[in-house]
């Protein structure tokens, strides 16, 4: 994205919140919706246009998990590692998603298609290991049958 456009998105981001430091998690919530992820300038412009140290607009954007300072995958694949996934069988899932892919998690597809996180816990215990894709849950979720459910993503 060039300069003028990354300053458009933060400027309409800005408008649409007031410029009101407060609410700096939204703006770079609205800023990375645009985007697809927080580049350093978007960060860099985030602080100068709020009037807001870069320090303290990276120390949000590295705080919650929810931003990324990477670009990602058109799907975001989050497999749930939580103790019922875990003892469900999660790990082996999460490992046959990153042999599909040719990832590991926290990794990227070189096509940008998928990006591969972990979770801690997505409260569906009953029916793990869950794999969320996007915002498609996938229950009871084996090695097997998760090579299907990614062919469903284009």
């Amino acid at each position: 994205m060039a300069i003028k456009g990354l300053r458009e998105t933060v400027k309409k981001a800005l408008d649409k919140h007031n410029n009101d430091k407060s609410l700096l998690v939204d703006i770079l919530q609205d800023v990375q919706a645009t985007i697809g992820y927080l580049p350093k300038a978007a960060l860099v412009e985030t602080g100068k246009q709020l009037g807001v140290p870069i320090s303290r607009v990276y120390s949000v954007a590295t705080f919650f998990k929810a931003f990324s300072l990477t670009k990602r995958g058109r799907h975001l694949i989050n497999v749930c590692m939580g103790t019922a996934c875990h003892v469900r069988g999660a790990v082996k899932v999460l490992e046959q998603i990153e042999q599909e892919l040719k990832i590991k998690r926290g990794g990227t597809t070189r096509d940008l298609k998928f990006t591969l996180e972990t979770v801690n816990c997505v409260g569906a215990c009953a029916l793990g290991p869950m794999v969320i894709i996007g915002e498609d849950y996938h229950g009871e979720m084996t090695p097997e049958g998760i090579i299907s459910v990614l062919k469903q993503y284009n």
